[in-house]
């Protein structure tokens, strides 16, 4: 009897003893991510920290629980109160079929603009915000997003180089040095934080805009895989606290948590893009006030991309047809007619032009 008694007191001990590790273990990693997080976000000077107060958004939730994003890159420098967006993505997270979809957007698609005559469709930023370009992405393209994140790109050169110190590994297919603020050379090679930022920004060669979106989507699936290698998983609360500053986003902590943390426990997760317009559905034209534009065939661009995407874009019914690694593109008319943003806004958006 006592020997029984003693063997379940040792039982009871070491249960006590595992759970009492375990808590200390909850908190330990805790605490290392508050205070990663907390470096990250005070590496940041107040003045370079992206500032968008009261910025209105009515996305719409996705009735099949996946997470649509308006992903906007955008330069901050100069105190520009607004300004064209230098690129325009959606990104789709299905956490049911744990798929990952990016949508590259041309940025001179002319575009119908809510309120406006057409514009090139970054012009809607300018105009409007994240809000306006949300209802000309739907108008245009029968997509609502729930979400928008708007990213300074001073952020995305301190991600990149705190990441990875080294650089990031991608082959340069030419010289490339016009209005990216570096000059970059022929071959494979380690790309770091401003580097990897004039490559996926440069657009003179013979691929234009096309070339520039290709490269950005092959930027983002190589810090994806950076991020979900074993030193970028130890620098996620890191990573995360030194883009905040640079981020504006109206996706709560729980949310972005959630996503980043299914995409660590699904680390062989691939990232399927798309570019629109697609193929054979545009035509370069010019516009007497808007300088060079891509004409669309918007019904076209709209059935590839409800297909890509898994849904009917004019019903709201699921479907079951997505593309692996698709590229794509659109085409857009007109509206009413205010004011007129083109000089004043083509002055800001001269990077990588």
């Amino acid at each position: 009897m006592d020997s029984r008694i003693r063997k379940k007191k040792k039982r009871k001990s070491r249960k006590r003893k595992l759970l009492l590790s375990l808590i200390i273990l909850i908190i330990a990693v805790i605490g290392y991510s508050a205070i990663q997080y907390y470096q990250g976000v005070n590496q940041t000077a107040e003045s370079d920290r992206l500032k968008m107060d009261n910025v209105k958004f009515n996305g719409q939730k996705d009735q099949y629980g996946r997470t649509n994003v308006l992903l906007l890159g955008v330069d901050a420098r100069g105190g520009q109160k607004a300004s064209r967006t230098d690129s325009i993505m959606i990104a789709q997270y299905d956490p049911n079929k744990k798929t990952v979809k990016l949508v590259s957007v041309m940025r001179d698609i002319f575009a119908d603009i809510p309120g406006y005559k057409p514009y090139k469709i970054n012009t809607a930023y300018f105009l409007g915000g994240p809000e306006l370009l949300r209802q000309t992405l739907k108008q245009n393209l029968g997509i609502d997003v729930q979400y928008y994140a708007i990213v300074d790109f001073n952020g995305f050169v301190k991600v990149i180089d705190t990441l990875a110190p080294d650089g990031i590994e991608v082959t340069v297919p030419h010289d490339m040095s016009k209005n990216i603020g570096v000059t970059l050379h022929k071959g494979t090679q380690k790309l770091h934080g401003k580097e990897l930022l004039g490559f996926s920004r440069f657009r003179h060669d013979s691929q234009g805009d096309f070339g520039r979106v290709a490269r950005q989507q092959e930027v983002l699936k190589a810090i994806k895989s950076q991020v979900l290698s074993i030193s970028g998983i130890a620098k996620a609360p890191k990573l995360l606290g030194t883009i905040a500053p640079y981020v504006a986003t109206n996706m709560n902590t729980s949310d972005r948590m959630g996503v980043l943390t299914d995409l660590l426990l699904h680390p062989g997760m691939k990232i399927k893009t798309m570019t629109i317009p697609v193929k054979g559905t545009y035509q370069n034209a010019r516009s007497s006030y808007d300088g060079d534009v891509l004409e669309i065939d918007k019904e076209k661009n709209r059935e590839a991309l409800s297909a890509f995407l898994g849904e009917d874009l004019t019903t709201g019914q699921s479907a079951d047809t997505t593309t692996d690694d698709t590229t794509s593109t659109f085409s857009q008319s007109g509206s009413s007619n205010q004011s007129d943003p083109s000089s004043q806004s083509n002055s800001t958006d001269n990077t990588g032009q």
